[in-house]
């Protein structure tokens, strides 16, 4: 968060993107409820994987779409095709297989990732309405820096109070291996462009369609997680992952058709629209000045 602000700050201090100035204390309490619900999902997801392995917490993650469906009818009215929803089924589906058949399974991690899972699909909508709704009309890079600021005054504190050794600990870290910091400050500078990239696609897509194409991160994550930590994935856990994918896929296809369809419609729409005038010109009586057996009398067309 400090690298997100430090780099959101730099960027509009040079001029290379103009930061648009907060409206009034309501839209600052959003962002300041942004940071919060954002602070917890990190702190609780990771929490959870003191308990729990990557590939199960990515699991669990999977059901975020669920809840961001939820919330944005809720907060938004924002409502999808039935053939959306339903492609949100072998998501759920998915994750119950995985949770039944993982060995590792721990209540406190389950419940810490299952919370985290929520307030990530309420981060989604809070983002979405801030950057979509007419009233408010923030771009993805001044609502970047305004979320990371607030998340330092809320960590910071936080971190100092609850691991006062932390700070040391890195300082001998760096100290041993100085590479340490560079690591450090390119997965830092690479968080940024990670949360740009998120605003940047719940602005032209929608809060649901970044969680479900978030799912295929998952997936990545959980296989990586199995190679590099060998961690134990029992045939019904596969199947699991396996179902998730498949809905991930049924939804993209599902947005795909829907987007098709209301091209057509608005193509048919005008088309009918372009034929009424037509038609219309067809039937408009004509305006003779004079009689019909004077050869002399103008014709006049209306229309």
């Amino acid at each position: 968060m400090v690298a997100c602000s430090s780099i959101g700050l730099l960027s509009s201090v040079l001029g290379v993107t103009p930061l648009k100035l907060v409206k009034s204390w309501q839209q600052f309490l959003k962002i300041v409820v942004l940071a919060a619900v954002f602070c917890l999902t990190v702190v609780l997801g990771n929490v959870s994987l003191a308990f729990i392995p990557v590939s199960f917490n990515q699991a669990i993650g999977s059901t975020t779409p669920f809840f961001t469906a939820i919330l944005a009818f809720a907060m938004q009215g924002q409502r999808e095709v039935p053939l959306t929803y339903a492609s949100l089924i072998p998501i759920m589906l998915g994750v119950i297989v995985a949770s039944g058949g993982e060995p590792a399974f721990n209540v406190i991690g389950f419940t810490c990732c299952l919370a985290a899972t929520a307030l990530r699909a309420l981060k989604s909508v809070v983002q979405s309405m801030l950057m979509t709704d007419p009233a408010e009309k923030l771009d993805p890079m001044s609502l970047l820096l305004y979320m990371s600021g607030v998340s330092v005054a809320f960590l910071l504190p936080m971190a100092v109070m609850l691991e006062p050794t932390s700070f040391r600990e890195a300082g001998a870290l760096v100290a041993a291996s100085p590479s340490f910091l560079y690591w450090l400050v390119g997965n830092s500078c690479l968080a940024y462009f990670v949360n740009l990239t998120n605003f940047l696609v719940t602005k032209f897509t929608s809060a649901l369609t970044l969680q479900v194409l978030g799912n295929a991160k998952g997936v990545v994550a959980a296989g990586v997680s199995v190679a590099v930590f060998r961690n134990t994935v029992t045939v019904q856990g596969c199947l699991g992952y396996a179902i998730t994918v498949a809905g991930v896929f049924l939804y993209s296809e599902s947005k795909r058709r829907s987007k098709a369809a209301a091209a057509a419609a608005a193509q048919a729409s005008a088309t009918r629209a372009s034929n009424d005038v037509e038609s219309k010109a067809e039937r408009e009586p004509l305006l003779v000045s004079g009689s019909a057996a004077q050869p002399n009398g103008k014709t006049f067309f209306r229309g």
